[in-house]
């Protein structure tokens, strides 16, 4: 039997397991998205940044790492990336923090990205019943807070890790 053989018949426990699927699942899905963004030169974080940005005008780059889930150290390239770019602007409003806003050649970007985001979500979403959309959102979340260490919402008696 030759290898390719013998490989194509593996029996796979893997395809069982949540965490399993959802890295598979989540690896095809940023591999679409950042085919997509490359079209506009960008990169998902970069794209998720200009979203924020866009949608919180004048936040801080300590706000934006903080949601994103990134520490201050990546911030910093990423940040310095979008400004040489000009998309971002950034202004003094104390001590040393700084408002960012879009700059109007970032507004042109975001509303890109924004397509781009939709087309990509909708191809992924057609695989879900309308009615299972929400639901599925709902447990991605819960899974995202479990593992960020957010008060349970099931049953908040429970230990984590139960």
């Amino acid at each position: 039997m030759d290898i390719d053989a013998r490989t194509s018949k593996l029996s796979d426990p893997l395809e069982t397991l949540l965490g399993y699927q959802l890295r598979r699942a989540s690896n095809v899905m940023m591999a679409d998205l950042g085919s997509r963004l490359q079209t506009i030169e960008l990169r998902p974080v970069e794209a998720s940044i200009l979203t924020l940005i866009d949608a919180n005008p004048g936040c801080t780059q300590s706000d934006l790492g903080r949601s994103l889930g990134i520490q201050r150290a990546n911030m910093v390239p990423l940040m310095l990336g979008l400004t040489k770019a000009g998309l971002v602007d950034r202004a003094p409003v104390g001590g040393r923090s700084q408002a960012l806003r879009l700059t109007r050649s970032g507004m042109e970007r975001v509303e890109m990205v924004h397509a781009i985001i939709g087309a990509h979500e909708a191809r992924f979403l057609r695989l879900f019943a309308p009615e299972l959309r929400e639901a599925a959102l709902d447990v991605l979340r819960s899974i995202r807070q479990e593992g960020e260490g957010a008060p349970r919402q099931d049953n908040p008696e429970l230990p984590i890790g139960d």
